[in-house]
């Protein structure tokens, strides 16, 4: 039925066989699930089996490789034919294997990405995976929510939502649960009572019953038309499929220019064939796209072990770049384990509580009564089945610290049943809300405090700046009492006082009326200040000292009171020098605002469009900015910061889209492991490439310098394709597994637009394999002009125990021994099974007569084994003179 905005509410919940006050059994909900099945958009299952496999097959190299095989075949050479099929055949194996892992990494990541929500089921509310939501269920909403299936609103106060994605309207529409609507085939827009799967409330609260989900919903007609959309590469990926077709077109020039002098050397044109699609084949690393994406996948689970989860595969390359991290204080830099620790009331002299003193008892003080209870009442925390408190941490904290004094929240709100509010808002930076009096309930305490007529009842809080603007008395001695200068004066400092010891301080107000006010917000009475306590993260301590030796600055940027901000910033060690306020930053033009975001390290009193402005500065700098958030407001500035970074467990599911990191344990140490792993992924990326390339290099100077000095070939084709497909393939792909660095964190950002071939990269490239090539020809020479029938398997083997001595050497700027042979195990495997391999090729038979070689004698195999290392052994020397020139 698609006409459920015609029905009222009840006749809505009367079809669908829901309660909306306790929702569905688990077992009633189970049973749908399985009857329905999961609430989940089909969106495209990534690539086939079968189409993983073309790709690696249909690969212009490797066309050539086959086109190589069937001219072999033609001219009678099956041997060459079967064995380059071989190759092909392994070679296809093993990227597909690879890419497939990495497809199933990517897809198991995105499966932990699923968001929660709050429903009622038992007569409890309680959080479940979107994907296990089903018809009937009753879902609580909330600004920041993103809505989770289509419903018809049971209950609605201020709410608002955003339905571009479904109506391409921008501005968010009115939502009220109370309407009924008649007209037949109504726009979606103009539903009003209706929520929609994929939409985001922007404002207020409600709860509606799930009427469609998944498929079935008006976004999953939608969905049904996207199923092909293809992937998109990384930045990275697509610079580096650049520099491949730059080397492609690179390696069939020489390969032409081999073909060309073998054949005026009068080599055979069908040899000189397979030598050029060989020695093109071997200079191109086509195993470098496979790399990429499986580094990227590994650093993305590795980061999930940190409690990064990466949206955005692009942002893990990014990530080695952050230069500043600009982060919300509570729950990122401190435990966001809010506690309210004392009571503060007014009078000549200010009373301060400390509540721990209470357990279970009922305040005798009557403004402590008030306060507490304006805290519980004015709230939109709620007590789950198992007792525990869910929502806000803030707000939990004043609902346990209510029950704690014998004020129990769910019995609260069915003596003072809300009847309007005045939700949250980050520039107000209060809430309020009106409550019916029910005399049968009143208390002799509240029939005492409050006049005879009393029907309603108003409370406010929020920060005391904020109430102080909407009231003009205050509870004082057992009194409402004037708010005058004076007394304004004593509360200004005791609120800067408690804020000055690292405490968030908040304020209640209320106002009794004899009916429920249109104006909530007016003429209201302060009855005092709660003071709440949230220590810094001892491991945000040791993270932000980490980024002080990395070269990353940290930034804190909070809603809290500036000497608030100041006491825990100094605690967790972030540079306290200049400090600048909400209102000072929206008086800032932008070139004084350029200047100040240089040297500031703590914003204070802000709001999340604050934060916009604050990373625009930063990045107008050059800098390359990291932003954490949480609210719907959060949004801009996350989209607008190179890394966006969403807070998994306070977080709305608005700042979770619109970031490129979600953070499970909300802690500002995740964040600078996140970056730390961004570094790892990009210098695993550059050691492939270095050794790859270095090792082709070799090769190629060897293919074409050998000719000029009257020799034949020194590698046949087969011989050629065996070096690639080992050294490309088990060691190159065993390089993405590198640990991290010891000091990978005590060096400075890298530019992120630097090119690939930076920071000595590309001279490494060149020399050593110009040494590899020189080392090669050396061996070629020797032993051709020896007319030793084994020159040919002396050259390919020192090339294959090159390339395996190579990969150690790259590994780390430090020196082998330091970082030891088995801190690399894959590796360590790889360069094994690797040696084996190239044993057997040598010495079995059956081997000789596929890769053309003889079996080495003792001297000759250590003679090859020992050359083999002088690559090696010339990066160490380097890395060793590089690291005494530097303590120098």
């Amino acid at each position: 039925m698609s006409h459920w905005y015609q029905l009222d509410a009840d006749a809505v919940v009367e079809q669908i066989h829901t309660d909306p006050e306790r929702g569905l059994t688990s077992a009633e909900a189970a049973r749908r699930l399985q009857r329905d099945g999961p609430n989940e958009l089909e969106t495209s299952s990534g690539r086939s089996l079968w189409r993983l496999l073309w790709e690696q097959l249909s690969a212009p190299l490797v066309v050539m490789l086959i086109v190589a095989a069937v001219i072999s075949t033609v001219v009678g050479d099956t041997r060459d034919a079967i064995a380059i099929l071989m190759i092909v055949i392994f070679n296809a194996v093993l990227g597909f294997r690879q890419e497939r892992k990495a497809e199933t990494a990517m897809a198991a990541l995105k499966k932990l990405a699923v968001p929660t929500v709050r429903v009622r089921r038992d007569g409890h509310v309680q959080e479940c995976s979107l994907e296990s939501l089903v018809r009937g269920d009753v879902v609580v909403l909330e600004a920041g929510n993103r809505i989770p299936a289509d419903g018809r609103l049971l209950e609605s106060a201020n709410l608002q939502v955003q339905e571009s994605a479904l109506t391409g309207e921008s501005t968010p529409v009115e939502k009220q649960a109370t309407s009924v609507l008649s007209d037949d085939d109504l726009p979606l827009g103009d539903r009003s009572n209706m929520v929609y799967h994929s939409t985001t409330v922007t404002r207020g609260r409600g709860s509606f019953v799930v009427t469609e989900t998944g498929m079935s919903s008006e976004i999953g007609h939608i969905a049904r038309m996207l199923q092909s959309v293809e992937a998109e590469a990384t930045p990275l990926q697509k610079r580096l499929a650049q520099l491949g077709k730059a080397l492609g077109a690179g390696a069939i020039t020489i390969a032409l220019i081999i073909a060309i002098l073998g054949l005026v050397r009068g080599e055979p044109l069908r040899q000189m064939l397979l030598t050029a699609v060989s020695v093109a084949v071997a200079a191109v690393p086509e195993g470098l796209p496979a790399v990429v994406t499986i580094a990227l996948a590994l650093g993305a689970e590795r980061m999930l072990k940190r409690h990064a989860l990466m949206r955005h595969l692009p942002a893990v390359e990014t990530l080695g770049s952050v230069t500043t991290i600009c982060s919300d204080k509570t729950g990122t830099l401190t435990e966001n384990r809010m506690t309210v620790t004392t009571a503060s009331l007014f009078a000549e002299e200010l009373a301060t509580v400390d509540l721990e003193e209470f357990s279970n008892k009922v305040p005798h003080d009557d403004g402590l009564w008030l306060l507490l209870l304006g805290g519980a009442l004015c709230n939109d925390a709620v007590r789950g089945g198992d007792g525990e408190a869910l929502g806000d941490p803030t707000e939990t904290a004043l609902i346990v610290a209510a029950a704690h004094q014998g004020l129990d929240k769910p019995t609260l709100d069915q003596a003072w049943p809300r009847l309007s509010e005045v939700p949250f808002d980050s520039e107000r930076k209060r809430m309020t809300t009106c409550h019916r009096c029910d005399a049968a309930v009143w208390t002799r305490r509240w029939q005492r405090l409050v006049p005879p007529d009393t029907q309603a009842v108003v409370f406010s809080k929020g920060a005391l700046h904020s109430l102080l603007e909407i009231a003009d008395a205050v509870w004082a001695d057992g009194q409402i009492r004037p708010l005058d200068a004076t007394l304004r004066q004593q509360i200004d400092s005791a609120h800067d006082r408690l804020a000055g010891q690292g405490l968030r301080v908040l304020a209640v107000a209320f106002r009794p009326a004899a009916t429920p006010p249109t104006d909530l917000e007016q003429h209201l009475v302060l009855v005092g200040l709660m003071s709440l306590l949230d220590p810094a993260r001892a491991e945000a301590k040791q993270a932000i000292h980490l980024c002080q030796t990395a070269g990353i600055r940290a930034v804190m940027i909070t809603g809290d009171h500036p000497l608030t901000a100041r006491h825990i910033a100094k605690d967790l060690g972030i540079a306290t020098g200049e400090l600048v306020s909400g209102q000072e930053l929206s008086r800032m033009p932008v070139d004084q605002l350029e200047t100040a975001a240089e040297k500031t390290s703590i914003y204070a009193r802000v709001s999340p469009e604050d934060k916009l402005k604050i990373v625009q500065a930063l990045q107008r700098q050059g800098q390359i900015v990291a932003m954490t958030g949480d609210g719907v407001n959060d949004a801009p500035a996350l989209k607008q910061a190179n890394i966006g970074v969403a807070m998994g467990i306070t977080g709305t599911d608005v700042a979770k889209e619109a970031a490129d990191i979600v953070l499970q344990d909300d802690n500002f140490a995740s964040i600078v492991a996140a970056v730390q792993e961004g570094r790892v992924i990009y210098d695993n990326i550059r050691k492939f490439i270095k050794y790859t390339l270095a090792g082709n290099v070799g090769q190629l100077w060897l293919l074409l310098i050998a000719p000029f000095l009257g020799m034949p070939l020194p590698l046949v084709p087969i011989q050629i394709l065996w070096i690639n497909l080992i050294a490309d393939g088990l060691i190159a792909l065993a390089l993405s597994f590198e640990p991290a660095e010891d000091r990978v964190m005590e060096r400075p950002p890298y530019r992120p637009g630097e090119r690939i071939f930076s920071r000595g990269l590309g001279a490494d490239i060149f020399w050593v394999g110009l040494l590899l090539g020189l080392v090669l020809l050396g061996v070629a020479q020797t032993y051709w002009s020896q007319n030793d029938p084994a020159w040919q398997t002396m050259v390919f083997s020192t090339l294959a125990f090159s390339r395996i001595a190579l990969s150690q050497a790259v590994r780390s700027s430090e020196p082998l021994f330091r970082i030891g042979l088995g801190s690399n195990l894959r590796l360590l495997g790889a360069v094994l099974t690797t040696f084996v391999l190239q044993l057997m090729v040598i010495y079995l038979p059956v081997c000789q007569s596929f890769f053309s070689t003889v079996a080495l004698p003792g001297r000759e195999l250590a003679i090859a084994m020992l050359l083999g290392t002088l690559s090696f052994w010339a990066l160490e020397i380097k890395k060793a003179w590089s690291r005494r020139s530097a303590i120098s």
